[in-house]
């Protein structure tokens, strides 16, 4: 029975510029912006460990079109690395890094396939003599809107035959709606595997045939939570194995810790080294988002002692190597209808959280950050519902604890 190994990745955005954090250490930010490189090297250190036939990129392997020379010259190095051991790679470009670009181009290995503008197909013979058709194309422009899937025509003579695509399942609306496609679209083509990319979340649209978004290589902010990586795939003529593979360096993670139990200061400063302690992995920075819940009225909890405590919890994070720096500790849950009667009584202050409440549109509150160019259109993504109710929370949160303490 034939068998074909090989390593899906996509979205490697390498060298990209994880904005918007000034306020870290110099360290910590240094690592974060070389862990796409870091990340990139493990896979190409897993194909060696494992002796796979081929590599499958999925596009966006740069993170803008400008495609740096830095970015360019470090992924040649990887290359060559897979050349000297016969393994040839397949790639697709993207939205972030079409054909198009500017940028000063870097001639590759020869072992490295990229797909052209149009549709094409890519013959392999393995060492273990499997045949292997590879489809693909790479995005000449940033917007691709057509449904290129359509283009995708089965050559016979194969014995397993991998279709890459970066694009956008037509069910999900939450992102662009590049190279769109249906689920059905793509069990109708009868492949083997899909391999995708441009999803950055991790997902498994069907096992049989397997397709498959690997999700990003390296998460960039605090929305991108998780372990991130890439797929070792093993294919034979009647099944198929997915081997996930953890690359990312640094790790953004969100935590809800309870102090419903803490009595003083001392017990949440407790609660939050344990929590950090928890939170730590081998070798791997962690980047956490701390959500301080059910904190009991009248507490002694005051923004400016959160600050403090926030800013000691960071302090003793600084020279570690697997480290858990928190980006944000916040105190949740407040229940503003157990303040003290004469603040909740007042009739300003009485509508005041009426109208926090009934908030429908907050992008009009906010849109002075996606009005300009430079300070955030540039760099935002629409905030999720999730994200707003928080974004609302928060507000209620801070009023609430900024009132109580004034009236102490």
């Amino acid at each position: 029975m034939k068998q074909i190994k090989f390593i899906h990745a996509a979205d490697l955005h390498l060298d990209s510029p994880m904005q918007g954090l000034k306020h870290l250490p110099k360290e910590i930010i240094t690592r974060l912006r070389e862990s796409t490189f870091t990340a990139f090297k493990k896979i190409t250190e897993a194909a060696l460990q494992h002796s796979v036939d081929f590599v499958v990129l999925a596009g966006d392997l740069y993170d803008g079109e400008d495609r740096s020379i830095k970015a360019q010259a470090r992924f040649k190095k990887e290359m060559e690395k897979l050349a000297a051991a016969q393994i040839p790679v397949y790639i697709i470009h993207g939205n972030h890094d079409h054909l198009n670009g500017t940028w000063i181009k870097l001639d590759m290995p020869e072992s490295v396939h990229i797909f052209n503008e149009n549709v094409e197909v890519s013959k392999l013979k393995t060492k273990s003599d499997a045949v292997v058709h590879l489809y693909g194309f790479s995005y000449e422009q940033r917007h691709v809107i057509e449904r290129k899937i359509d283009s995708y025509m089965k050559k016979d003579w194969a014995d397993f035959h991998i279709g890459i695509l970066h694009g956008q399942d037509g069910a999900d609306s939450n992102h662009a709606a590049y190279a769109p496609f249906q689920v059905q679209d793509l069990l109708e083509k009868k492949f083997d595997y899909w391999a995708l990319g441009h999803i950055h979340k991790r997902a498994i649209l069907c096992e049989s045939p397997p397709i498959v978004y690997p999700g990003n290589i390296q998460g960039r902010h605090k929305k991108e939570l998780g372990e991130k990586g890439c797929y070792l795939v093993t294919l034979t003529e009647r099944e198929a194995e997915l081997d996930f593979i953890a690359t990312a360096d640094v790790v953004w993670k969100e935590i809800q810790l309870d102090i419903t139990s803490a009595k003083h200061f001392q017990d949440v400063y407790s609660l939050c080294r344990q929590t950090i302690e928890n939170n730590r992995e081998n070798g791997k920075g962690t980047l956490l988002s701390m959500s301080l819940e059910n904190q009991e009225t009248e507490t002694f909890l005051t923004p400016s002692l959160v600050s403090e405590l926030l800013e000691v919890l960071q302090d003793e994070e600084k020279e570690m190597n697997a480290f858990v720096w928190l980006i944000d500790l916040n105190v949740m849950n407040t229940n503003v209808m157990s303040l003290p009667n004469t603040i909740y009584e007042s009739e300003f202050l009485g509508e005041l959280f009426a109208e926090a409440e009934s908030i429908e549109n907050i992008e009009q509150a906010i849109s002075v950050l996606y009005d300009h160019h430079h300070l955030g259109r540039k760099y935002l993504s629409p905030l999720e519902e999730k994200e707003e109710q928080e974004l609302i929370m928060k507000a209620q949160t801070l009023l609430a604890n900024l009132l109580t303490s004034a009236k102490r």
